[in-house]
C-alpha cells in the first residue's frame, strides 16, 4: 500500500488502487495488548493505516471515539480529536494528551479541521440508504484539511445479487461531495481456510465445521475499507 503523496506526475510510481490487509498471528498488537478491535480490524492494522495516511503531529478524528483509534493515534505521535456538536454546529476538539505522551516531540497542529477522519457506515440504525450516505459525505467533507483523507469502513452485510455494491454507492456519494477516490482496501478479518469452503449436503450427525452457508451465502471474512481524499495526488491526476 503506497504512501499518499502529492508529488508531480512521473516523480513516483502510480499508486495501486487496491490494497490488502491479511490477519497476522503471533504478532504483538499495537499500541497496547488490551486495545479492542476497531470494527473487526485489529489494533495492529488500524495503527498501520493511521501511520500510512498521516504524519507526526497530524490530527486524527474517529467519529466513534473508539478506544483503539485514540490509543493508536497517541502512540504514533498524532493528535486524537473528537467531534462536538455545539451551539454553533459541529466542530473538532483536540483530545488532551495522556501524561506519558506530553513529552513526545510531536508538532501540535491547532485548527478546526483534521488530517485523517475514520468513519463507519452505516451510522447507527440508519442503514446504507443513498440519501443518508450523501448527507454523511457532505457533513464530513468540511471537517478535512486540504490533502486530508477519509477512511470509511463498511460494516453492513453485502447487498443482494443484482444490487449496486455498497462500495460503489459510497464512492459515488463521496465524489458528489467533492472527495476523490484514492484506494480500496479489503481487510481480511479471519485466517483464510486452506481449501475453498464447499456447500455439500449437511448430515444430521455432522458437526458444524464452518463450511456451511449463512442464509445461502458464504460467511463474511473481510471488511471493505474505502479511502477518499480531499485532493487527488499527482499520479491520480495524470491517470484520471
Amino acid at each position: 500500500m503506497p504512501k499518499p503523496s502529492s508529488t508531480a506526475p512521473g516523480d513516483r510510481p502510480q499508486p495501486a488502487p487496491v490494497g490488502l490487509l491479511l490477519p497476522r498471528t503471533h504478532v504483538p498488537r499495537t499500541p497496547r495488548p488490551g486495545a479492542p478491535d476497531w470494527h473487526g480490524l485489529s489494533p495492529n492494522h488500524l495503527a498501520y493505516l493511521i501511520h500510512r495516511y498521516t504524519h507526526v503531529g497530524d490530527v486524527v478524528l474517529d467519529l466513534d471515539a473508539h478506544p483503539a483509534a485514540i490509543a493508536a493515534t497517541a502512540h504514533l505521535d498524532r493528535v486524537p480529536a473528537r467531534l462536538v456538536n455545539g451551539r454553533h454546529g459541529l466542530h473538532v476538539r483536540l483530545v488532551p494528551p495522556a501524561p506519558e505522551q506530553r513529552m513526545r516531540r510531536a508538532m501540535r497542529r491547532p485548527g478546526p479541521r483534521v488530517d485523517l477522519l475514520l468513519a463507519t457506515l452505516p451510522q447507527g440504525a440508519q442503514g446504507l440508504a443513498r440519501d443518508g450516505i450523501a448527507t454523511a459525505m457532505s457533513t464530513w467533507r468540511p471537517l478535512l484539511r486540504p490533502g486530508g483523507f477519509l477512511l470509511v469502513g463498511l460494516t453492513a452485510s453485502p447487498p443482494q445479487p443484482g444490487e449496486v455494491s455498497h462500495r460503489a454507492t459510497v464512492i459515488a456519494a463521496a465524489r458528489a461531495a467533492g472527495l476523490f477516490y484514492h484506494q480500496h482496501i479489503p481487510a481480511v478479518l479471519v485466517p483464510l481456510p486452506e481449501h475453498e469452503p464447499r456447500t455439500g449436503p449437511e448430515h444430521p450427525e455432522e458437526a458444524d465445521d464452518g463450511r456451511r452457508l449463512l442464509a445461502g451465502r458464504h460467511l463474511p471474512t473481510f471488511r471493505d475499507l474505502v479511502v477518499l481524499g480531499t485532493t487527488a495526488t499527482g499520479e491520480e491526476n495524470a491517470h484520471a
